[in-house]
């Protein structure tokens, strides 16, 4: 048996040799050659089992065998390691210049959103946040949607149970803001809303919104309306035109669309407004009295206005976006455009 002890000897010597080597390419052969070698150690070993007892030949060629093929696999990988390393020492230039790490940019949805807070903070708005689960009746009790109305439906709307869901607008920041404070309330409320709708190049079933509540003694829709004006004066252009149609919503009475002239072929009509001249941007109206009854503000003394946009649209007019779906691809060259 004492081949075996010489076989343990030769594995943990090139277990230490291995260990020992340095960065000599040429350390890997030097090893192949004292183990595998014609007269290497290995190869001495083979020579010498030949002389045991056959009874013993059947276990000391297997352990043999393995330390064979073990030390080839490790030279082998050894070599390939130094090769590696020495190509990378003898290409690499440490006289060029770095690379020059890619810098990042902020998403357009998000330059869009940060613009508009700075416009309607600029004439008084404050920005309120609200959570993303909200109850049914922040997002349609209190703002006046009747129980049969179509937007509770399950084919628009994201439920979790009966009574909570994914907020469909960020109108329930309004709501939870008049239930905790008094008038006068000047805010913008942004967020992302959620709507089981198809995504297509035009519509995804996740977008972002920001909505303005004023509340106070004697406000009018005039006031609503210059406030408007100017924000899209300050966002579009000071060339821009305005118009507002007749609208509905649950929440605002009377109510009212707003339109901006096409700012790509100045109102002529083109592809992007469909040969109309105008593009929709947001809907707006008069708080209905029946708001304020459920958020306990007096309708005889306070009146107010509101308006919604979606900030995905306006983002796709103002850099001329062709599909809504590049948002959320997280594409670097779509987003290096911004």
């Amino acid at each position: 048996m004492d081949l075996l002890n010489r076989i343990d000897e030769v594995r943990a010597q090139l277990q230490n040799d291995i260990q020992q080597v340095g960065a000599d390419p040429q350390a890997a052969e030097n090893l192949r050659i004292k183990y595998l070698g014609k007269k290497g150690l290995i190869s001495v070993l083979f020579a010498d089992f030949n002389s045991i007892p056959a009874e013993q030949k059947p276990q000391i060629g297997r352990v043999l065998n393995i330390l064979k093929k073990d030390a080839e696999a490790r030279i082998q990988a050894l070599s390939e390691k130094l090769k590696a390393t020495s190509s990378q020492d003898e290409f690499f230039d440490y006289s060029l210049p770095g690379l020059t790490p890619a810098v990042g940019h902020l998403h357009p949805i998000t330059q869009t959103l940060n613009r508009v807070i700075a416009i309607f903070r600029e004439i008084g708005f404050v920005v309120e946040f609200g959570p993303e689960v909200e109850t049914d009746y922040n997002n349609f009790q209190a703002l006046n949607f009747a129980d049969d109305h179509p937007a509770r439906d399950m084919q628009d709307t994201f439920f979790i149970d009966e009574k909570r869901l994914l907020r469909t607008h960020t109108s329930p920041i309004q709501i939870r803001t008049m239930l905790k404070k008094k008038p006068p309330i000047r805010i913008l409320a942004p967020g992302r809303v959620y709507r089981n709708e198809a995504i297509n190049p035009r519509s995804h079933c996740v977008f972002h919104q920001v909505e303005g509540l004023y509340v106070d003694e004697n406000v009018t829709f005039s006031e609503l309306k210059t406030t408007l004006e100017v924000f899209a004066w300050r966002f579009f252009g000071a060339d821009v035109k305005t118009r507002f149609r007749p609208g509905f919503f649950p929440f605002t009475e009377p109510s009212a669309e707003m339109d901006i002239s096409c700012f790509i072929c100045a109102g002529k009509g083109c592809r992007l407004c469909k040969y109309t001249g105008w593009l929709e941007i947001l809907g707006c109206g008069m708080v209905d009295p029946n708001v304020f009854k459920n958020v306990g503000i007096d309708p005889e003394k306070y009146t107010g206005y509101a308006f919604g946009m979606g900030i995905d649209r306006t983002a796709l007019l103002k850099y001329g976006i062709g599909d809504i779906r590049l948002y959320f691809d997280g594409d670097v060259r779509f987003l290096e455009q911004f």
